[in-house]
């Protein structure tokens, strides 16, 4: 009994471990809108939703133009993800897809271009000293959903057989812990009356 329970627990340590939420997805957003709602879904689950709000400024002194920033930190489970981006704003609504691989622990920038007509993704490298950001072509896979449908169904797969393990567990537990202590209790007085009959 005390094996399948360390069996269990080792599987949600393993599931903790490896397909927990590992990654981060760093959304750094520039637009040129005075108001809009940006959202973001990861493999199809809506994972952020927010307001952009844009500030009007002059170029030259004398153009008017709006432009405004978001940056936002998501958690994400490590392996390959299909990342969508929708910015809705009075001139209508716009919508992008990309896909990305994130590593254990690792950190992808994501730079979103949205004004009233466009809407643009890029990855962007990390640079670990100074955290600035460089350009670097999107990369489109059609054919990771094979990769990407293991990462997101294992860990399901591995929880619900701990949680069937710690089940049974704790069912028989519950059914073979009075039988184990009335069986105790009756042992001792046993053992009292053959040392009561000896002395």
């Amino acid at each position: 009994m005390l094996g399948l329970f360390l069996l269990a627990a080792l599987l949600m340590a393993v599931h903790t471990a490896y397909w927990g939420k590992g990654a981060s997805l760093r959304l750094k957003v520039q637009h040129s809108l005075r108001s809009g709602q940006i959202s973001v879904w990861v493999d199809g689950d809506l994972a952020y939703s927010g307001n952009l709000v844009g500030n009007s400024k002059r170029k030259f002194g004398l153009i008017p133009a709006v432009q405004g920033s978001l940056s936002e930190t998501l958690p994400v489970a490590t392996g390959t993800h299909q990342i969508k981006v929708q910015v809705v704003s009075d001139s209508g609504a716009r919508e992008s897809t990309v896909n990305g691989d994130f590593a254990h622990n690792g950190v992808r920038a994501l730079s979103v271009t949205a004004s009233r007509d466009d809407l643009s993704l890029n990855w962007q490298s990390l640079n670990s000293q100074s955290l600035n950001l460089q350009p670097q072509a999107v990369r489109s896979e059609s054919s990771a959903a094979g990769q990407g449908w293991f990462s997101r169904y294992a860990g399901t797969l591995v929880m619900t057989v701990a949680g069937s393990i710690i089940s049974a567990l704790a069912g028989f537990a519950l059914r073979e812990l009075p039988k184990h202590l009335v069986s105790r209790q009756g042992a001792v007085p046993k053992s009292l009356n053959n040392q009561a009959s000896q002395s």
